[in-house]
């Protein structure tokens, strides 16, 4: 594929502002930060390993929707507003990603435009 495609999930939440879920162009996937929302965009437990398995699971969503898997992600750059709530979540990423070891950044911020969000995912795929 040559060009520019915008992809909106189904069952994924309205987007807070003028964006996508994900842009693919050519065989790059770029996905959109994703935040622990369900698909109402109600935010999910106060638990940040349960926030991280919302937040990956809407990155599998906008994933599968793309033709792509965990697998094909070959960058993450995660936002946490507790960075020592990276031991926390490692476990949920070893989960999705398995053995795939992608180039990864984890970034603190002071806040997300979530109220009460402790993380944020966002990704870059290469679409098989």
């Amino acid at each position: 594929m040559t060009g520019r495609e915008e992809i909106r999930v189904p069952g994924q939440p309205e987007p807070i502002s003028h964006y996508t879920d994900a842009v693919r162009a050519g065989a790059l996937l770029f996905v959109s930060g994703c935040v622990p929302v369900d698909r109402d965009g109600r935010l999910v437990g106060g638990d940040v390993v349960a926030q991280a398995r919302q937040v990956f699971a809407n990155v599998g969503a906008v994933l599968a929707a793309a033709g792509a898997t965990f697998a094909d992600i070959v960058k993450v750059t995660v936002y946490l507003t507790d960075v020592d709530d990276r031991m926390l979540i490692n476990p949920v990423r070893e989960e999705v990603f398995g053995d795939v070891r992608p180039a990864s950044t984890l970034v603190e911020v002071s806040a997300l435009a979530i109220p009460g969000a402790k993380l944020e995912v966002e990704a870059v795929a290469l679409i098989p």
